[in-house]
């Protein structure tokens, strides 16, 4: 099996696919290895360290063209699909709903299109959940980039001058970013405060050192993958409404609320904004789908009324050595756990939930309902 790494097309997504410290995996298959010249520049990666390490470097059209199995942390083109061979698979990050059009054209082309979007969140496949491991990463991000731009610092000081009071972080949203930006606020020294839809995190955040703002929204809860559950109208209302207290008092808030594959809500509005004091930082880190803060900008700073309202895309990026390392890891576990190695070739066993889910289109059909 001839498997192939493309470098990122988003130039400002510096991640790459594969790591030097992850690759041996594959390797260890026995099959031919290729990837894009510079694969490796966003992680100070030369060509020659990869090709050190038993790999073959080659055009981004080559490696497209002639390879059984295609990996990518970015959608490909409509053209770059048509040029696959025919039956082979394409595994990676590809956005799906956004990418209905890249979809139809795997279908059309014979391609076998895999999401690691949808890899589910079952214990097996812990190890594969590429949405996880960048959240984490990202929660980290925003919670350094968010204190970039405070002009006060986080932790509280003790100086011949008198005590620095510390800030107060308010974390909205507490999945894997969000617990994530929780441990790093607190790491850093801030007072930290956090809120979720779901009560059963509570303990979680509690367990962080940080306080968890109880609001009373009505019944709410999640889904079986353990995504918060989308809220009504009202419950929305009512959410803006309460938590506008805590970041009136805030330093920073860092909202984390997405919903997979719709988009993002608002959480804070003018009104809230126009309570918080000059010189604190509201950081959105759903701004990419459609963004929790009304006013938002994707990869642009706002401000309005002294208050700075952050956003910025693929913020796992911004530790892209990490972020390549723990990407090319996710990749890894799901070529190897369907590597067949008497055919030299995946094993698309449909009756294994991972493969089941993580399939969009397969054979030249979608398999996915969504996409149909």
């Amino acid at each position: 099996m001839i498997i192939s790494a493309l470098k990122s097309s988003d130039p400002k997504d510096l991640r790459s696919p594969i790591h030097p410290d992850t690759i041996s995996a594959l390797v260890n298959l026995g099959g031919d290895i290729f990837f894009e010249h510079g694969i490796g520049e966003g992680i100070f990666t030369s060509d020659k360290d990869f090709e050190n390490l038993g790999l073959q470097s080659t055009s981004r059209e080559e490696c497209i063209a002639n390879s059984d199995l295609v990996i990518s942390n970015q959608p490909l083109s409509s053209d770059e699909v048509k040029s696959m061979k025919s039956g082979s698979t394409l595994l990676g990050m590809v956005n799906p709903f956004s990418n209905q059009e890249l979809i139809n054209c795997c279908a059309q082309s014979n391609i076998n299109l895999v999401s690691m979007e949808f890899i589910p969140r079952i214990t097996r496949a812990q190890k594969m959940d590429v949405l996880s491991s960048q959240a984490n990463l990202a929660g980290y991000s925003a919670v350094i980039e968010s204190s970039r731009h405070l002009s006060s610092a986080l932790p509280m000081m003790m100086t011949a001058a008198g005590t620095l009071k510390p800030a107060r972080v308010f974390i909205i949203g507490v999945g894997v970013a969000g617990l994530q930006a929780i441990a790093t606020a607190k790491r850093l020294g801030a007072r930290v405060e956090a809120f979720d839809t779901r009560d059963v995190v509570e303990e979680q955040v509690n367990s962080l050192g940080a306080k968890f703002v109880k609001i009373d929204l009505g019944e709410t809860g999640q889904t079986d993958q353990g995504y918060a559950k989308e809220l009504t109208p009202e419950q929305i209302i009512k959410q803006k409404d309460l938590q506008s207290e805590v970041c009136a008092r805030s330093d920073i808030v860092i909202t984390t609320a997405q919903l997979f594959g719709r988009p993002a809500p608002q959480l804070i509005d003018s009104k809230t904004i126009d309570k918080m004091k000059p010189g604190s930082v509201i950081f959105d880190m759903a701004v990419e789908s459609g963004g929790n803060v009304e006013g938002s900008v994707v990869d642009e700073i706002i401000i309005k009324n002294g208050v700075k309202i952050i956003g910025v895309s693929n913020l796992a990026s911004n530790v892209s050595g990490h972020a390549s390392l723990a990407l090319s890891n996710n990749f890894n576990h799901w070529i190897c756990d369907f590597y067949d190695k008497d055919t030299s070739s995946i094993n698309f066993d449909f009756e294994d939930e991972i493969v089941k889910s993580s399939v969009i289109a397969f054979d030249g059909k979608i398999l996915n309902e969504r996409f149909q």
